[in-house]
């Protein structure tokens, strides 16, 4: 039900046109084996004439409905399956910083992939299913038409084969929940494996005891509730098997004893509970695809609500205030959530004033909050009290993400993309093939049609290339977070000397993260942040 719900929210008609020619597919094949029956039990040239030609006709009509609704639902699948995955991803860019960092990357990355693909999986069922489940009501319509208490009593094996499996089936789907939970965790054990390489190598007690203590009882529970999650969908798909026989056997063998039954209608039964078989074991062994995408389906609801309850307000950022006089923080305070130790920390109130063509350090202790500060001051994180105005101007929800354009940052977790994405200079190309020489890496990447040949460099190497997009992007406000702490000695010397005051010369207000405090005589001001409050700030020289 889950996933008819989830189509239709991208074509109510297509649907219905893929389950009404899923439908008339199912009851013509259906069909047949009333056909079938009847060329048997009349033997005669002219009954098995007509019967040839209508098996013909109706087996024409199940292809090419089958045709039909299978086209119409993969595009119908495809088509929700994108808007899905969009979806997520817009929701993802849309939310607030915080809350996404609190939600961690792992959780995010188990929806947008093994979810996402689950539903997928699922998804292209449906066709199957409709038609199968069509095929199913058919023979059950053709049964009914032989004999209305043979009919009664397939129905009350029914019952009894579904009551029988409803424990069954919803204890299997509680299992592969637990493990669709143990997944989030397991991703955040495989980043620690891609991300953590290096470190697990160095230190082998360490190694054995990630694997021991972390993925091995992760990975072990996952298994244990998939394995027993599926092993009761195997349990049900046999005992369902088991119930058919019986059924088949009934009508074969007991059936004759309380009712008189004529050999052709007995062999229509035996046929058509021969015919029915390949569609009902089709449909059990469904039920774990099925099971894994209504879990995934409750999992990318509830990210998407979650996600949606702390959507920030977004429209299209115009007339960016490249000239500009004061940005000013008064009273801005940020509280740390979601960690025990860092559970009572807080950032502020902090009160500070930025000019264009100002160089500005901010130093301080590991834990003491400048990361949190810039984030707060690149209108990343959302102050919890005080204001900030850029010209006088408020920020709020309405104009957040006009203020945000104003800032190039290079943070320490940055990403370095390969190509200059929304960047539309004249002259582009030119341009950054200077900026390449002058960060010394024209020898290592080339522009090849847009695209940087290589990201794949040292980390000192990346940090230029980031710096090269900072630079095309010409915002008036630069955010270095330690930028310098990967570069060689000499890169250093330049970046400090040469490359902050080239673009101070420019007007622009730069904001450096450091702890290089041999350099610290070169900035205009120092702001000091000891545990969240600022210790002091004042200009140097």
């Amino acid at each position: 039900m889950q996933l008819i719900v989830f189509l239709l929210r991208s074509s109510w008609g297509m649907l219905a046109i893929a389950i009404g020619t899923g439908f008339v597919s199912g009851i013509s094949s259906a069909s047949l084996i009333a056909i079938i029956s009847l060329a048997v039990s009349q033997g005669s040239a002219e009954s098995l004439r007509l019967a040839a030609w209508g098996f013909a006709g109706i087996a024409f009509i199940a292809l090419i409905t089958s045709i039909i609704s299978q086209m119409t639902l993969i595009r119908l699948a495809q088509q929700a399956i994108f808007q899905l995955r969009l979806t997520l991803s817009q929701q993802i860019l849309g939310s607030e910083l915080t809350h996404l960092e609190g939600l961690g990357i792992p959780r995010l990355m188990a929806t947008l992939t093994d979810d996402v693909q689950a539903v997928t999986d699922a998804v292209r069922l449906v066709p199957f299913l409709c038609i199968d489940l069509a095929t199913v009501a058919g023979c059950l319509a053709y049964i009914n038409w032989l004999s209305f208490r043979v009919f009664v009593l397939v129905c009350l094996l029914t019952v009894v084969a579904l009551g029988s499996c409803r424990w069954l089936l919803r204890r299997g789907k509680r299992l592969l929940a637990k493990a669709r939970e143990q997944q989030d965790i397991l991703f955040a054990n495989f980043r620690t494996v891609t991300e953590g390489t290096k470190e697990l190598k160095l230190h082998y007690w360490r190694r054995q005891a990630f694997l021991q203590e972390d993925l091995q009882p992760t990975a072990g529970r996952f298994r244990r509730y998939s394995v027993d999650g599926l092993t009761l969908f195997a349990v049900t798909s046999s005992w369902g098997k088991l119930i058919f026989f019986f059924a088949v056997g009934f009508v074969l063998f007991a059936l004759p004893q309380f009712m008189q039954l004529p050999a052709e209608t007995l062999s229509g039964y035996v046929l058509t509970f021969t015919y029915l078989m390949l569609p009902m074991e089709r449909l059990v062994n469904q039920l774990p695809i099925l099971s894994r995408a209504s879990i995934a389906l409750e999992k990318i609801q509830s990210l998407g609500l979650s996600l949606a309850n702390s959507a920030e307000q977004v429209s299209v950022p115009t007339d960016i205030h490249y000239t500009w006089q004061a940005l000013s923080l008064q009273g801005v305070t940020h509280r740390y959530r979601g960690e025990s130790e860092d559970s009572h920390f807080t950032l502020g109130p902090v009160d500070l004033k930025l000019q264009p063509g100002e160089l500005v350090f901010i130093v301080g202790g590991n834990g003491s909050g400048k990361s949190t500060l810039a984030k707060l001051i690149a209108g990343l994180y959302i102050p919890e009290a005080g204001e900030i105005y850029l010209d006088g101007k408020r920020i709020t929800s309405e104009n957040r993400e006009w203020y945000r354009q104003h800032f190039s940052a290079i943070f320490a977790d940055f990403y370095l993309f390969d190509r200059f994405l929304g960047i539309d200079t004249p002259n582009l190309e030119a341009q950054a093939q200077a900026y390449l020489q002058q960060l010394r890496l024209d020898h290592k990447v080339r522009l090849e049609a847009g695209k940087l040949s290589t990201t794949a460099l040292s980390q000192g190497q990346r940090k230029r290339l980031a710096l090269l997009t900072a630079y095309l992007e010409d915002r008036p406000i630069y955010l270095f977070d330690e930028w310098a702490a990967d570069q060689d000695p000499v890169f250093k010397e330049l970046f400090y000397t040469e490359l902050l005051g080239k673009l101070r010369d420019r007007g622009k207000a730069i904001l450096v993260i450091s702890h290089d405090d041999h350099y610290f005589h070169l900035a205009d001001r120092i702001i000091k942040l000891d545990y969240g409050q600022v210790e002091y700030d004042k200009p140097q020289g």
